[in-house]
């Protein structure tokens, strides 16, 4: 028998998924002032582990705050590191915790992957925002003659949907090199709207 929950909500997700993209692509335009000095990141230098790519790290620097939120040149979500990589803003120390809560076992520690499935924080070079909440909430298959790789569907995952700019901030800050393989220690207050998104969304 055909599961009707599922049926009728994956699609909703999905929708509100994109929804949400739609939302954040209409707002881009505002978020392209020039950076706030205020706004520039303070990395470890001494971290080897952060393989820091200067590109990378130009392109995702954070040039706007909206309600503990940073956002890059295009409007998308992205981190902000300070005092010199010890201090995260709480997206990023969330997309911490949410990818060793759900990700880590298929997708190794920190990102880096493992003979299971591919290291996520060198997808996130390459992957665009839309592009990652697609696959979320969509899955992906990658088959060919020697193995078969499938990343499942979480559109219907709060545990993760609901977080999935959280993990989204925390891959990109580790494939542009802000953050290495570390356990943070330190993290910006949890904004007052992460806590009522959180529980619109968990329903709690």
């Amino acid at each position: 028998m055909l599961n009707l929950s599922k049926i009728v909500t994956r699609p909703v997700i999905a929708a509100l998924a994109l929804a949400t993209v739609s939302a954040v692509a209409v707002h881009a335009e505002d978020a392209k002032p020039a950076a706030d000095p205020k706004l520039a990141d303070s990395l470890n230098a001494n971290d080897k582990t952060a393989e820091q790519d200067p590109a990378l790290l130009k392109r995702d620097a954070a040039v706007k705050v909206e309600d503990g939120k940073y956002m890059d040149a295009d409007g998308h979500p992205t981190f902000h590191v300070t005092q010199d990589g010890k201090m995260l803003d709480w997206y990023t120390y969330s997309g911490y915790r949410r990818y060793h809560a759900e990700c880590h076992v298929c997708h190794g520690p920190d990102g880096m992957g493992s003979t299971y499935a591919p290291a996520l924080k060198d997808s996130l070079k390459h992957l665009s925002y839309e592009e990652f909440i697609g696959i979320l909430v969509g899955g992906k298959q990658d088959v060919n003659a020697a193995e078969q790789k499938v990343m499942p569907a979480f559109g219907d995952n709060k545990n993760v949907m609901c977080y999935s700019d959280d993990l989204y901030v925390y891959l990109k800050a580790r494939a542009a090199g802000a953050i290495g393989r570390i356990r943070p220690s330190e993290h910006e207050d949890k904004p007052d709207a992460a806590k009522k998104a959180e529980k619109e969304c968990m329903g709690f």
